[in-house]
């Protein structure tokens, strides 16, 4: 089966060549690339191909989705799988609904007495178990910045999440790592964050307040973190830094390090 995708995937490189001045466009206006290596942003480059013939990108009216627009959405959907074997981490969904701005969702939630609350709420991005992504555009253009805000990362978050059944912020571990680190470096972070929002619901915490919303969200918040801003998450949080880490096979913080110890725009 491995060999079969392998080859399938050569046969797609080779008949859909990309061209580098695209991508060379698109690397411009997402920094959260910066600093990669040259085979780092080679395998980038190609996996954002092959996600692009994987997944359906379904643009509603009032949204514009041409190749670099694709392609911006694809490198950075690809990011957080740069350093894993391509495992199909993306199974489950086929396609990804982009709206032209937030959209209106119901929600239901069951309270610990087991009453039934449901209301309407505005979001900018969905994630269905074996269902599709959702996400607002003006969410994906505002993404790909060293800003602490990724949504694409974010709803794919929730989609790694889910390989394990129902979201609940537990992803399939590697076989190096432990559920017991996983777990008691999450649960430690998660318990602090809703400690500070208790005492203050007001209170300027350290990384966005909707990670307090339940464990699936704290992993999808974080993972947002992890990469766009991993210097606020290690200074929070390292051991949370210390586990994604581990999982995403990446060092997001020392790349940023480098970029702020050589490059000027960087410094400050």
């Amino acid at each position: 089966m491995g060999f079969l995708r392998s080859w399938r995937h050569r046969r797609i490189l080779a008949r859909y060549p990309l061209d580098p001045a695209l991508w060379q466009q698109v690397r411009q206006s997402l920094p959260i690339l910066d600093g990669l290596s040259a085979a780092e942003d080679q395998r980038l480059r190609q996996r954002a191909v092959l996600f692009l013939h994987g997944k359906r990108l379904t643009a509603l009216p009032g949204v514009e989705l041409q190749q670099p627009e694709r392609l911006l959405l694809a490198a950075q959907a690809q990011l957080p799988l740069l350093h894993l074997a391509d495992l199909d981490w993306y199974r489950g969904f086929h396609e990804i609904v982009l709206y032209p701005d937030d959209f209106v969702s119901p929600q239901r939630h069951r309270d610990a007495s087991g009453v039934v609350h449901e209301w309407d709420a505005e979001h900018s991005g969905e994630a269905w178990q074996q269902g599709p992504v959702i996400l607002a555009w003006p969410g994906v253009q505002a993404s790909g910045t060293w800003d602490a805000y990724n949504l694409v990362i974010h709803e794919l978050a929730h989609k790694l999440d889910m390989l394990n059944g129902d979201a609940n912020g537990l992803p399939p571990l590697h076989s190096d790592m432990r559920v017991s680190d996983w777990a008691g470096a999450m649960q430690a972070a998660f318990d602090d964050l809703n400690a500070r929002l208790d005492r203050n619901p007001d209170a300027e915490t350290p990384i966005d307040p909707y990670a307090a919303e339940n464990p699936a969200e704290f992993f999808a918040v974080t993972s947002e973190y992890f990469f766009s801003a991993p210097d606020l998450l290690h200074g929070a949080y390292p051991q949370v830094y210390v586990q994604l880490q581990a999982f995403y096979r990446q060092d997001p913080l020392t790349r940023l390090c480098q970029l702020q110890a050589e490059h000027p725009d960087y410094r400050g």
